[in-house]
């Protein structure tokens, strides 16, 4: 939880320097967990999406409260990848790696999953320390 809130006060919208695989992993973890969280409360509270009217209405099983709270953590979840691809030496810009279908997003996968570059690189000091 702990890195969560690094991630969420301490470095909201921080896209410079490096962020650690355990950092980054542990920020998108809890936000998994939270967003599923968000997920059950629309549906406990009735606060779901639907599409259609009547027996043709179709749930889309998230609401208000899940939409707020991902408009809320797009910006740390951007800048956190971000920094955990600065920690392997690329860019935050090789996050749109991701908008090619199929093998850009097994690509930024792997680089996110890559150990961190020892010692300094052009983005900062090693997080590891």
């Amino acid at each position: 939880m702990e890195w969560y809130l690094k991630v969420v006060r301490d470095n909201y919208a921080n896209f410079n320097g490096r962020a650690s695989r355990q950092e980054y992993w542990m920020f998108f973890l809890f936000n998994m967990i939270f967003g599923i969280v968000a997920m059950v409360a629309d549906n406990i509270l009735g606060t779901v999406f639907t599409i259609g009217e009547g027996s043709y209405s179709v749930s889309m099983g998230y609401g208000w409260i899940y939409v707020l709270y991902m408009l809320a953590v797009i910006i740390p979840g951007i800048a956190a990848g971000a920094r955990r691809l600065h920690d392997v030496g690329k860019s935050g810009w090789m996050m749109l790696v991701a908008f090619i279908p199929l093998i850009g997003g097994i690509w930024l996968i792997v680089l996110t999953v890559t150990d961190s570059n020892p010692g300094e690189n052009n983005y900062g000091p090693s997080p590891k320390g």
